[in-house]
């Protein structure tokens, strides 16, 4: 059983966000913050699981929208989508007529709320990173670089939440319910999401975005360091994956 409640090892993480989103923090300070951050958030994610599975009535399954305004709405989508599959979501991208994208996430109570938080952090901490990532010289299109840049980013920083994902559900040796492993406590739950998304959205397709530009090395690296506490359409409406790998200019 891991130590803490759930409320007091989110409480936690919400504090080591904030110190990552502060001004003057630097590298190495953040590089503290991601580690221990993460671990705080994948277990809260486990704790909650576990609790659920021994009183229901204290995490059912839910789903938000979230309207995310351009600039680089299709990248925040990207972020947020892999996020949210990362903690055992779901996510549909739905068409707008107008600027901007809509998501829409489907999981467990607990589980979106870890993603919301996170995503949050973690815009506030790319775009602290792309204002000051130097744009090399000779780049043609600085848009393009940029674009790149936060997508690097985005699949670094979803990785990593993956990886603490997988990794706190590997140490956890919790039995719930007689019987029942852990694994297969997370396994019911994701079933639940999917049939859960697939009544809302029948037919999906999945979504990739491409770049061009120089940007996403430097863009990974750089989400290498963010604090991380660490999809599918119908239609138009598709699912969220990685970024494919362009053209790299």
């Amino acid at each position: 059983m891991t130590t803490g409640t759930p409320v007091g090892l989110l409480e936690r993480v919400r504090k080591l966000l904030a110190k990552a989103e502060a001004d003057g923090v630097t590298p190495a300070e953040a590089e503290a913050f991601t580690v221990k951050a993460a671990e705080l958030m994948a277990r809260y994610g486990i704790d909650r699981a576990l609790l659920a599975a021994r009183q229901p009535s204290t995490d059912q399954p839910a789903n938000r929208i979230f309207d995310l305004p351009n600039p680089w709405a299709q990248v925040k989508a990207q972020l947020l989508g892999g996020i949210a599959k990362a903690m055992r979501c779901e996510s549909v991208l739905i068409p707008v007529r107008r600027g901007g994208s809509r998501i829409h996430l489907f999981g467990y109570a607990s589980d979106l709320e870890r993603v919301e938080l996170l995503y949050t952090s973690l815009l506030v901490q790319m775009a602290h990173g792309l204002a000051a990532a130097p744009l090399p010289a000779g780049t043609r299109s600085p848009r393009a670089w940029r674009r790149s840049w936060l997508l690097g980013y985005s699949s670094a920083v979803v990785a990593r939440i993956r990886a603490a994902e997988q990794r706190a559900a590997a140490e956890t040796t919790d039995k719930p319910v007689a019987g029942t492993s852990t694994a297969l406590v997370l396994a019911d739950r994701e079933l639940v999401v999917r049939r859960e998304r697939d009544q809302a959205y029948p037919q999906t397709r999945k979504l990739r975005l491409t770049y061009t530009g120089t940007g996403y090395r430097d863009g990974y690296a750089e989400g290498l360091r963010a604090d991380v506490g660490t999809t599918r359409l119908s239609g138009s409406r598709r699912s969220i994956t990685g970024p494919g790998t362009g053209n790299r200019t």
